[in-house]
Parts: structure tokens; C-alpha cells; sequence
């Protein structure tokens, strides 16, 4: 509900002598204005433009308002600068500076004669809830996304914004819990998370995302985990024939259908496996010479064991573990990791604790996925719609990932969450003043980036124009 207050004149607490009143009457004014970055990004990449490929569009073009890319632009956009809700539209689309971010904006010194404006909170909700197939007699909801395709495309952004052919590529597979707080289709209640969850499956190389897959929580975390590698590494050997694929992850994806897939695949492996009673009987030397230098120095000391191990039952062949044995003041930490490197490629201390524990930092995307990019906002009923949700987020997070990484490098942001970017680089006070000739924005003076902004305005500039 709007509030009604007066706003003629507001009266703030005095200076000294001086009065301190405000009235809203600073012209046309916005809060986004760095996300005229995101906009040059998005155009010289042409993001919009192949996403909107990855739908099929059954609507009327003689009773069309909105285009696809505008739709699609809005929605991404809105998640990169913070704006999570749908209900936020319907305030955002009476901004000129919306309409120029998103692609509507049209000719014409008057508001009325602005184009189309940005699509509203109803447009963008039927475009999410729109379902694999029309039904008979369908009148709104006819936008109907390709997941196929649009799981490729995520490749492929990663394939076309990464450069020259690397040697190698490290790929880190996660799980996570999307808490649920309502009746959505599929909630099921996880045990280990104590919550009603879904248990999206993640895919980084790097900080570059190549895969997110929701999923019900009533199942194993690896589940789905080789089908989606499959269709990654595929696609990846297919514009990189020479590439070395190495695959890491914790012991939730030890599982011997992945291990077989990665060894018939010629994959590189490094994935952590669970602690038992046979792999601590084994590693029980090297525990005890831990627990020594450790009382002795009064610090954690580590011990590291290779050796051979198999299953009683569940894997098909014997390989190679790593044990680091650690004893830290507190009591014993012992940790195990399951390899395809052989011993004379890399030394055990430095597979645990250069390879394996850098899988660590995977962690840290999927927070800024969830919490800046609001991946997690799935409360939607179907299934299919949260993943479209997720699918707008990841799409969010690869634009800004493409901004840190090409505009941002070299510069006290090169490595700033994505949250940390739209606060100081993004969030700018601009006003906009339209003419016949030209859209003129006028920056806050006191904004302390202004330098860095457009040092990343000439950076992104320099790339060729694809929209």
C-alpha cells in the first residue's frame, strides 16, 4: 500500500542557525546508475540477444509491447543491481534510466512519448511461470523457456569469455541447501540441513559458472552429477579438442559411478572421501608421529600417508588415497582424498593442500549466487519456474563475473564479491534529462570511484559491439 504524506515541504533537525529543509523536486533521478556498465557489457557481448534465443515466443507481434530482450534484460538486471522481488518492477518502470538499462527506451522529450516502458511485476511473473508446453486455449503465459538450451549457453559464455585454449581446466562440483518456507512442488525435508530444501547442484571453473541445476533434496548429493559433466565436458573437448580436465570435489560426490565416469573419460580427479574405521586403521601411524611433533610444539602438525586403497564392495578397482594425518591442540583431524594424479605426478602434500583445499573457495561463488544474486529466492510452486529463477541469477552472476574479470582487473576490485561491486561501483546517484538529440546523465560529483568507473567504461569499450 502507498503511503500518503506531504511533500511539499520536509522539515530535518537545523544546523546551527540554518534550517534544513528537502521537497521532491530534483528532477528525474536514479540510484543505478553503474549499471550503465552492465549495459555495455551485456550490448558488446550480445548476452540478451543469445538468451533470448534460448526461448521460443508464441506471442502475437501485433499485440506485443515488450520484446523478449527487454523482458530478459529487465530480469537480469534487476537481480545483478540488487532488486530480488518482482514487485520492485512495477516502481522501476517508470524510470527513464530503467527504460535505457533494459532496452525500451524510445525517442521524444516528453515521458508519454518515451516508447514502451519496462515490462512490470505481472509481465515478468507470467514469463517465469510459463510452463514446457502451451495448453489449449493459453492466452498469457507463452514464452516458453528452452532449459537445453539454455544450460548450453552457460557453456558457451564460459567457452567465449575465457580467451585462448588453456592447458588445463579445473572444475569444482558443489551442492547446497535452498532453504523452503513453503508448499513449493518437490520440498522435501533434508535430514543433514534440518530444513524443507531443494539441493541445487553447482559447476565453477574458477570463478567462471558452467552449470546450475535444481534439484528435490530427497536424494544423494552426486546424484545427476555425471550427466551433467558429460554434457560440460563435451561441450568444452568439443571447442578445446586438447584441453586437460581435472574434476574436484568433497566426499559427498565419492560415489564409484562418478570415479568410473572420470577414468573412462580421461578426467583428472581429486575428490574427498568419508572417514571409516579401515581408512583410520591405515592411516594410525601417521597419526600417532602428529599427535607427537604436536605435543611437542604445542601446534597443529601434519602428517601425510600414500597408499592404495579399495572398497569391501562398492568400487570396482583399487586407487590411489591420501591421508593427511593432523593433530591439532584440540584432538586429531584426520582427512582423506581419493586421486587419479599418480604418486610421480604430485607429492601428497602438495596435492591436499595446493589442489584439493583450493575447491574451497567454490564456496564462496555459490554465497555470492545465494546472497548477492538471490538464487535462493525460489519460492515459486513448480519446480520448473525455480529453475528458471536460478537460471536468471546465474546469468546475473556471469555478467558480473565478466565485469570483474575484464573491467575490474588490475584494480583494488579485481577479487570483490559481487555484492561489494554493486555497493561501490554500481549504486551511483545520476540524474537523467532527455532531449531530441540526446540522453544526458549527470553523475553525483562526490562519487569516490568516479575515476575507476571510467577507466572501466574505456575497458569495456574495447571490445567489439555484438547486441
Amino acid at each position: 500500500m502507498t503511503t500518503e504524506c506531504s511533500t511539499a515541504r520536509l522539515e530535518f533537525a537545523g544546523l546551527r542557525r540554518q534550517r534544513v529543509v528537502g521537497r521532491f523536486d530534483g528532477g528525474e533521478l536514479g540510484s543505478d546508475g553503474g549499471g550503465l556498465l552492465l549495459r555495455e557489457l551485456a550490448l558488446r557481448t550480445g548476452l540478451f540477444r543469445r538468451l533470448s534465443a534460448c526461448f521460443r515466443d508464441h506471442r502475437d507481434p501485433r499485440r506485443t509491447q515488450h520484446a523478449l530482450e527487454v523482458l530478459l534484460a529487465a530480469r537480469v538486471l534487476g537481480l545483478a543491481l540488487g532488486y530480488e522481488d518482482l514487485n520492485d518492477h512495477d516502481t522501476l518502470r517508470q524510470s527513464r534510466l530503467w527504460s535505457l538499462l533494459c532496452g525500451a527506451a524510445g525517442r521524444g522529450r516528453r515521458r508519454a512519448s518515451w516508447a514502451s516502458w519496462p515490462p512490470g511485476k505481472s509481465t515478468l511473473n507470467r514469463l517465469e511461470l510459463t510452463g514446457a508446453a502451451l495448453g489449449p486455449g493459453e492466452r498469457c503465459k507463452k514464452i516458453v523457456a528452452d532449459t537445453a538450451r539454455l544450460d548450453a549457453l552457460l557453456a558457451d559464455l564460459f567457452l567465449d569469455w575465457h580467451g585462448a585454449q588453456p592447458e588445463r581446466i579445473v572444475l569444482d562440483v558443489d551442492a547446497t541447501d535452498d532453504p523452503l518456507h513453503g508448499r513449493q512442488e518437490g520440498r522435501f525435508f533434508h535430514g543433514y540441513c534440518r530444513s524443507y530444501c531443494y539441493l541445487p547442484l553447482y559447476i565453477f571453473c574458477g570463478q567462471q559458472l558452467l552449470g546450475a541445476r535444481l534439484r528435490t533434496a530427497d536424494r544423494d548429493a552426486a546424484e545427476g552429477t555425471v550427466q551433467e559433466l558429460e554434457r560440460i565436458a563435451g561441450r568444452i573437448r568439443e571447442r578445446w579438442p586438447g584441453v586437460e580436465i581435472r574434476l574436484r570435489g568433497d566426499s559427498g560426490f565419492c560415489r564409484e559411478e562418478l570415479l568410473a565416469w572420470c577414468e573412462a573419460q580421461g578426467v583428472e580427479h581429486v575428490l574427498g572421501i568419508a572417514q571409516n574405521a579401515r581408512l583410520k586403521r591405515s592411516l594410525a601411524p601417521a597419526m600417532e608421529r602428529a599427535r607427537q611433533a604436536c605435543e611437542r610444539t604445542g601446534q597443529a602438525a601434519r602428517v601425510f600417508q600414500d597408499f592404495r586403497y579399495r572398497t569391501l564392495d562398492s568400487w570396482s578397482r583399487e586407487r590411489r588415497l591420501i591421508g593427511k594425518a593432523e593433530h591439532l591442540p584440540r584432538g586429531a583431524s584426520p582427512r582423506f582424498v581419493v586421486t587419479s594424479l599418480g604418486a610421480g605426478r604430485m607429492a601428497a602434500r602438495t596435492l591436499y593442500e595446493q589442489v584439493y583445499c583450493a575447491r574451497g573457495d567454490m564456496e564462496n561463488r555459490i554465497k555470492e549466487q545465494q546472497l548477492a544474486l538471490f538464487a535462493d529466492r525460489t519460492s515459486a510452486h513448480t519446480m520448473r519456474a525455480n529453475q528458471l529463477r536460478l537460471y536468471f541469477a546465474s546469468f546475473a552472476y556471469a555478467l558480473l563475473e565478466l565485469l570483474r574479470r575484464r573491467g575490474l582487473r588490475g584494480t583494488r576490485l579485481a577479487r570483490a564479491p559481487c555484492g561489494t561491486i554493486r555497493l561501490q561501483l554500481l549504486k551511483i546517484g545520476v540524474r537523467i534529462r532527455v532531449s531530441a538529440r540526446a540522453v544526458r546523465l549527470s553523475f553525483d560529483e562526490g562519487f569516490p570511484e568516479a575515476g575507476l568507473f571510467g577507466q572501466v567504461l574505456a575497458r569495456l569499450q574495447s571490445l567489439p559491439l555484438r547486441c
